[in-house]
């Protein structure tokens, strides 16, 4: 897997987490400590993604960082 296939199952993987807890994205941010537009950036591919990232992501969202990065699943 290369570095932009993990972003992008990144984003796709954050993106879905979100919305099946009902959650908005700038709750999220705010929670993370980040701007909306930072995170926003992230889901987006304008930002590069930290482990650091991945790691408050994954606490806040309760799934483990590999639940953020594994290859999405397909309907």
């Amino acid at each position: 897997m290369t570095k932009s296939e993990s972003m992008s199952n990144f984003a796709i993987n954050t993106k879905r987490i979100i919305n099946e807890r009902g959650l908005k994205q700038c709750a999220v941010a705010r929670m993370a400590g980040y701007t909306t537009q930072r995170l926003n950036n992230m889901l987006n591919g304008r930002k590069v993604i930290t482990e650091q990232d991945i790691v408050i992501l994954s606490g806040l969202l309760e799934v483990t960082p590999n639940d953020l990065l594994k290859e999405p699943q397909t309907a």
